[in-house]
C-alpha cells in the first residue's frame, strides 16, 4: 500500500476576526475517514514571518532571517498543500502572498488546492494564488472548494455552522482531494527518483 501524503492546511489569513478556522476544521473532518492522505493544519499566525526582505528568493541563495527559515523547514515537510484563503479586493491576503513569497524550493513539484470563501467563493483569490503557485513550481489542482453567495452569508455574516452547507461543497471537497492524492502521489514518486538520480 501507497504511504498516505502528508498534506499541510494552510490558514491563509491572520486577522484577529478571520473566518479561516471555521472552514478549515470542516476540511479536516472531510479528510480524516481517508487513509490516502494525512492533512495537518499549518497556521501563518503561528509564524511571525516578517515582509519579504531577503537578498533574493532561496531558489538562488539561503534565506537569512530565522523566521523565514523556519517557514521553509515547516512547510518542507509535506507533499502537497491546501490553502485556506479568504478574498481580499479580488486577491489573495497579504499574508499569503508574503508565505509563498518566502520560499521556492520548498514548494517546488507539489500539488496545491484552495478552499476559498468571499462573494463569488473567492475565485478571483484563487485565479491570482493559481498563477502564483505555477511560479513556484507547484501544480495547482483544477477542482477548489468555494464558499460563496448565499453560502457565504450562511457561515461567514450570520454564523451558521458548516453543516448548513455541507451537502452543497462536499462532493468539491472530495473531487479536490482526490485531485490533491492523484498529483501527490505523481509528484512524490518523481522528487523521489530525482534524488535517487543526483546519490
Amino acid at each position: 500500500m501507497t504511504k498516505p501524503l502528508k498534506i499541510a492546511l494552510i490558514l491563509g489569513s491572520t486577522r484577529d476576526a478571520r473566518f479561516a478556522p471555521i472552514p478549515a476544521e470542516w476540511m479536516l473532518e472531510q479528510a480524516a475517514s481517508r487513509d490516502d492522505i494525512d492533512l495537518e493544519l499549518v497556521d501563518l499566525k503561528d509564524f511571525d514571518l516578517p515582509l519579504f526582505n531577503e537578498k533574493a528568493s532561496n531558489a538562488w541563495m539561503p534565506s537569512g532571517d530565522p523566521r523565514a527559515v523556519a517557514w521553509q523547514k515547516r512547510i518542507g515537510e509535506f507533499d502537497g498543500y491546501i490553502v485556506v484563503t479568504a478574498e481580499y479586493n479580488h486577491s489573495i491576503t497579504g499574508a499569503l502572498k508574503n508565505a509563498f513569497d518566502q520560499a521556492y524550493v520548498e514548494w517546488a513539484h507539489k500539488p496545491i488546492g484552495f478552499l476559498a470563501y468571499g462573494g463569488v467563493g473567492g475565485a478571483r483569490a484563487v485565479e491570482h494564488a493559481r498563477m502564483i503557485a505555477v511560479e513556484l513550481q507547484m501544480v495547482p489542482v483544477h477542482a477548489g472548494v468555494h464558499i460563496g453567495g448565499s453560502d457565504y452569508v450562511s457561515v461567514v455574516h450570520q454564523r451558521q455552522p458548516m453543516s448548513t452547507i455541507h451537502d452543497h461543497i462536499a462532493p468539491s471537497a472530495q473531487t479536490m482531494l482526490n485531485e490533491i492524492v492523484w498529483w501527490g502521489n505523481a509528484t512524490r514518486n518523481a522528487r523521489e527518483a530525482d534524488a535517487r538520480a543526483t546519490q
